[in-house]
This record gives structure tokens, C-alpha cells and sequence, in this order.
């Protein structure tokens, strides 16, 4: 939402505003609670990322943590900016990311498994030199959600087969961040000049941003559980001081 203010980084070239004042605290930063707002997000990517690691997972998820890490400093440097290149920088990571995600689902059982790799490597560069040329706008969205739909019936299926009750609730705490984000993503981008008149602006596209954080820490972990059932390391849920769930595996010698 535009202000008038003068800023450090010139006039608005990105294809969208949020219902935001621009440079309020700061010359520097456009958008300032959509830019912090992602810091959840780095710290909980950084927190699977060292649970994976220290356990020895499959690198695939060590390489989807820092794509959520990624990610988000993407969308601080779009949020900060509002030019159009910090928005590619925002919108390119979020492709790759779910081409991770259809990588992790659907490698297990993919008989020919250097192709799967091979051709999402190149889907995804494909798409970020064509970004970079064609400023996509409904149609980058359009593809988004179809890649989001492809990754839907695995994850009910891995859902299904899970008998395990605590990854269960990791996989509706994945659903209800996902519902409860979306209102708030839909309420400030559809309902911003209502809002505008508001006492006090709720930030809905900052709560997007944070509830996203646990979204995919939620994804991610309950993933990495599914994962270590398959390859038998005995996987369990345990919690960081009570609060945030992480998966601890016990692997065999041999392994």
C-alpha cells in the first residue's frame, strides 16, 4: 500500500503491494512487519536443518531446510524492496521448493531414478530463466497451485498409512497453519481497503508469513518421520522443552 514516502530503493516495480504503509520505521525497508515476519521462518528451517544433519538424514532434507531458509530470505528482500527483480527472488524459490517436495514424495517409488532429478533440475531452472523474462502474474500463481495439487495425494496417502498418532497431529497441525494462513493471505490481499479503516491493521500477510513458517517446519518434519519409517530407523516424536516437535530415529549399526 503505497505511502508517498521517500525511499532508498526507488518507486514500486513489483506487480503487487500488501496492505501495508510503506516506509514507515525505516527509508530502508518498504514493507516492514511483511519483512520480519519471515524470521520464524529462517530460525525454524535452521532448527530441521541441524536435526538433520546431527541424525545423519538423507541429504534431500538438509537441501528442503535451506530452501525454506531460502525462501524465506527471499520474500524479506522482495518485502523490503518492492522491486520487481526481490520479487523473482521471492517467487522462483517458492517453485523450487515444491518441486522438492514432489522429488521427496514420489522418489521412493520411482523405478528410474536418476530421471526424476535430472528432469526437475531442469523444470526448475527452465523456470527461473523464463521468470526472469516474463514477469508472470495470475499464470505464476496458477502453476504454483498446480504443483501444490500434485503433491496432495501423497501426502494424504503417507497420512493414511501412519499409524502413529503424534505424526498424525503433525500432519493436522500442517493443515490447520495451511487454513488459517490462507484466510489470512486472502483477507489482506481481497479486503485491504476495508481493513485500511481499521484501528489497527491485523498484518495478515505477516501472520501468512509466519504461520507459513510453521507450516512447513510441520511438512517438513512430518516428511522426514515418514521417511525414516520407510528406511526402518525406528522413528518417534519427540519435543524440544515441550514445545516444538522434532523426529528422533535410532539406526541400525549397519547403517
Amino acid at each position: 500500500m503505497a505511502d508517498g514516502i521517500s525511499s532508498f530503493w526507488g518507486p514500486v516495480t513489483s506487480s503487487h503491494e500488501w496492505c501495508e504503509k510503506n516506509y514507515v520505521f525505516s527509508s530502508y525497508v518498504a514493507e516492514f512487519y511483511n519483512t520480519i515476519s519471515n524470521i520464524p521462518c529462517i530460525l525454524l528451517a535452521l532448527i530441521g536443518l541441524l536435526s538433520s544433519l546431527l541424525q545423519r538424514f538423507e541429504k534431500r532434507f538438509s537441501v528442503l531446510h535451506l530452501s525454506n531458509m531460502a525462501l524465506a530470505i527471499g520474500s524479506m528482500m522482495y518485502h523490503a524492496t518492492l522491486v520487481n527483480v526481490q520479487q523473482q527472488s521471492d517467487e522462483t524459490p517458492m517453485v523450487w521448493e515444491m518441486l522438492l517436495y514432489i522429488y521427496i514424495l514420489y522418489s521412493p517409488d520411482w523405478h528410474y531414478r536418476s530421471t526424476m532429478p535430472t528432469f526437475l533440475f531442469l523444470y526448475g531452472v527452465s523456470f527461473a530463466v523464463l521468470h526472469s523474462v516474463i514477469r508472470f502474474d495470475i499464470g505464476f500463481k496458477v502453476h504454483y497451485v498446480m504443483l501444490c495439487l500434485l503433491c496432495i495425494p501423497r501426502v494424504y496417502k503417507y497420512y493414511i498409512y501412519t499409524k502413529d498418532i503424534s505424526a498424525k497431529r503433525l500432519a493436522k497441525f500442517y493443515v490447520a497453519t495451511l487454513f488459517i494462513g490462507s484466510v489470512c493471505w486472502l483477507g489482506d490481499r481481497f479486503f485491504c481497503n476495508r481493513i485500511s479503516n481499521w484501528p489497527v491493521n491485523p498484518q495478515g500477510h505477516a501472520l501468512w508469513h509466519v504461520l507459513m513458517g510453521f507450516n512447513s517446519y510441520f511438512a517438513n518434519t512430518f516428511l522426514m518421520f515418514c521417511r525414516a519409517q520407510q528406511r526402518e530407523w525406528s522413528p518417534k516424536v519427540v519435543y524440544f522443552m515441550g514445545v516444538l516437535p522434532y523426529v528422533k530415529i535410532e539406526k541400525s549399526k549397519t547403517q
